[in-house]
């Protein structure tokens, strides 16, 4: 064979060698190219029923359209090491709704419903942070609003509020929710009733503005995570609360017939919180009947600037963070739906 075919040969060998290696080098950064290109997990991905929803953030940011939507610091998914979780969280002091002095990250359900129609709506999370500055006598102090029914018409008012909250120094805090009188005549003298789940109810504070009551022991700590499930159904609202390790507790509110309606009917409880401040009024017969509801579900922060004297660094978000005046809540689940008929054992 002459030495210009071997040549020849040799050089296709080197070309067929470069043509493979850049091939092998191009497959190599496809590869890494896959690898580094992480997949956003949206909130939506977790809890998909967030079509029905709309969302008002900490920063007065406002969103109708949930699917594939997240806003870092305030609406976004983290893992625990084993599930992901949809992250709720808010400052002390930010942009709120014009009605309130209080900052949320909070779903609002876009459809609108009576009692006499119901719903139902379910949650199974965990509260990370509550605020660690306040006034113990304050009873919203050091506490965040995971769910509520909200009145769309009349005074909008709220039949329902639960609440989680925990002294600064206890290891556990406490679940309770607030049943607001839709008042008779004007608002001046509504009220919440309020019922403990787990702990105490609102009514209990400090003696001092850091002086706190003792720990409950059958509380709830930071992280642990409990469930609600909060059922209308012909005018009647059914509350189931659940959590490992802690008794399930049910209750039962006729949204159509008020218990508030004379002024013998006012709880001691009422009274104790409210008299020494203005006058207690008394709630329509009817209640909430043919009144327009939605639901709510977040993290709507009770600490504030004003009413609880919480630390909330002229509105410094970022401070507000690092230095613990905020709320942040974590749910892994939830859905939204028609209220459903309970059957009890005598039916």
């Amino acid at each position: 064979m002459s030495t210009k075919i071997i040549k020849s040969i040799y050089q296709l060998f080197l070309l067929i060698g470069f043509i493979l290696t850049i091939n092998s080098c191009h497959d190599k950064v496809k590869k890494s190219d896959n690898i580094d290109i992480k997949k956003i997990t949206y909130p939506s991905d977790v809890i998909p029923f967030m079509d029905k929803w709309q969302i008002l953030l900490g920063d007065g940011t406002r969103s109708k359209d949930l699917i594939d939507y997240e806003k870092s610091d305030f609406f976004y998914v983290k893992n625990d090491g084993d599930t992901d979780w949809v992250v709720y969280k808010t400052p002390n002091s930010g942009i709120t709704s014009p009605n309130s002095s209080n900052t949320r990250t909070e779903l609002g359900e876009k459809k609108r419903w009576i009692p006499e129609t119901g719903g139902k709506l379910t949650g199974t999370l965990k509260v990370q942070h509550v605020s660690t500055t306040g006034d113990a006598r304050v009873a919203s102090s050091y506490s965040v609003v995971v769910g509520q029914i909200h009145s769309d018409e009349g005074h909008e008012n709220e039949p329902l509020k639960i609440f989680y909250k925990k002294f600064p120094g206890h290891k556990k805090g406490s679940v309770f929710w607030n049943y607001e009188i839709n008042t008779e005549g004007d608002n001046s003298g509504r009220f919440d009733f309020s019922t403990a789940v787990w702990g105490y109810d609102r009514s209990v504070v400090g003696t001092s503005p850091d002086i706190y009551p003792e720990e409950p022991e059958d509380g709830i700590a930071l992280g642990e995570e409990f469930s609600y499930e909060v059922n209308v159904y012909e005018g009647v609202m059914y509350l189931t609360f659940t959590s490992v390790g802690h008794k399930t507790v049910k209750f039962i509110k006729n949204l159509l017939k008020s218990d508030f309606s004379k002024k013998e009917d006012i709880p001691q409880q009422v009274l104790t919180t409210y008299a020494s401040k203005r006058e207690v009024g008394v709630e329509r017969e009817n209640a909430y009947a043919g009144e327009k509801q939605f639901f709510k579900q977040g993290a709507y922060n009770q600490a504030n600037g004003k009413s609880t004297k919480s630390e909330t660094y002229n509105g410094d978000i970022a401070k507000q963070y690092e230095n613990g005046s905020y709320a942040e809540v974590w749910f892994k689940e939830g859905t939204l739906g028609e209220g459903i008929q309970i059957t009890t054992e005598n039916d």
